[in-house]
């Protein structure tokens, strides 16, 4: 499956980028100089038990140390938990990230597909608890989804991780977005409770370093993260990507502030495509789900702008758009140029 990513600027003339879900805040002051740091330490390895990072990221989630593991971003994570669980079978809900089904298919396990229904907002429900089967070894789940930005609600999901544990499931929850949505929602609290529970989180986007690569993942049964962390390779983490990390753990104000100003800018953008007669489907992420007739993607990339086209999403037909929500000066161009589009106004 090609183009399953947004952010191919390389192979297109871009002026702004609404197909990548970044911090519209960019990177803080703070990793800025971290990283610049690092740059004195490329002569030494970096630390293989990132000592400094799991003191700083414990310290900050008020979990114990031995909770976490690191990686080269999410998806080393997700490969590292297929290879090292072995699951015979795989259960996906679609449509989100192919990041898992990528993972999924490289374990050697049968994958299977739960449809989340438009017409009940993408949301999961009854139906993926009936579909967790005693011979499902393994379900990912994204909180909140991606590309829907959903969160299923932390009742919901103690529901279903319950369920998986009694049926003997492994859950893989990815919270890569939850820090955009306030966190809320998170399991985290709930992890001493499920030993089933994994779940991965990732700096990539909250702090607006891709080009860094780091993630992380919780969980409280020792026995399962042996199995993840053998299948991680020694000095995964690079000098930049600790020390990055490091300064990022402190930044506890640049979260909260990223959420209040990604909850106004995501009113604001809903509001003005609505106006130029879009389906916008309800979400909390940084990022909106759209549907429209137009061929949205070519009409807005003819203007300089880059859009996701969610059509090879497993479980979404044509017509459905992922658009990041950004600062206010770039959301009014973006919406300029769907007033261009649709002849209607902002």
């Amino acid at each position: 499956m090609k183009g399953i990513h947004g952010g191919d600027i390389y192979r297109n003339c871009v002026d702004m980028d609404f197909s990548v879900n970044g911090n519209p805040l960019g990177m803080p002051e703070t990793v800025a100089d971290a990283l610049r740091r690092a740059v004195g330490r490329c002569g030494c390895y970096p630390d293989p038990e990132a000592e400094g990072l799991r003191r700083a990221v414990a310290a900050r989630l008020s979990v114990p140390e031995e909770y976490l593991l690191f990686g080269n971003g999410a998806s080393e994570l997700f490969m590292a938990i297929v290879h090292g669980l072995r699951p015979r079978r795989i259960l996906l809900p679609v449509p989100s990230f192919y990041g898992y089904e990528y993972a999924a298919e490289a374990s050697g396990g049968e994958t299977v597909y739960h449809l989340l229904r438009e017409q009940e907002g993408f949301l999961p429900g009854e139906g993926l608890l009936e579909a967790l089967t005693e011979d499902v070894d393994l379900l990912f789940l994204a909180n909140p989804n991606n590309p829907t930005g959903r969160l299923p609600g932390r009742e919901y999901l103690k529901k279903l991780v319950s369920l998986c544990k009694r049926k003997g499931i492994t859950v893989v929850l990815d919270e890569c977005f939850i820090e955009f949505c306030g966190g809320g929602c998170s399991m985290l609290q709930e992890l001493g409770t499920y030993g089933n529970l994994l779940i991965v989180r990732a700096y990539t986007k909250i702090y607006a370093i891709p080009g860094v690569r780091l993630g992380y993942l919780l969980g409280s049964d020792p026995g399962l993260l042996e199995k993840v962390g053998r299948h991680l390779p020694e000095w995964n983490l690079s000098v930049f990507a600790q020390e990055a990390g490091i300064a990022c753990a402190g930044e506890r104000e640049f979260v909260e502030k990223t959420a209040e100003f990604v909850r106004e800018e995501r009113r604001f953008l809903t509001d003005g495509l609505r106006r130029m007669g879009l389906r916008v489907f309800p979400g909390d992420a940084d990022f909106i789900l759209v549907r429209s007739e137009r061929q949205l993607y070519r009409e807005l990339l003819r203007q300089g702008i880059l859009i996701r086209d969610c059509g090879n999403f497993r479980g979404l037909s044509g017509g459905f758009y992922r658009i990041a929500v950004k600062g206010r000066e770039e959301n009014e161009a973006l919406l300029r140029a769907m007033e261009r589009i649709t002849g209607k106004n902002m």
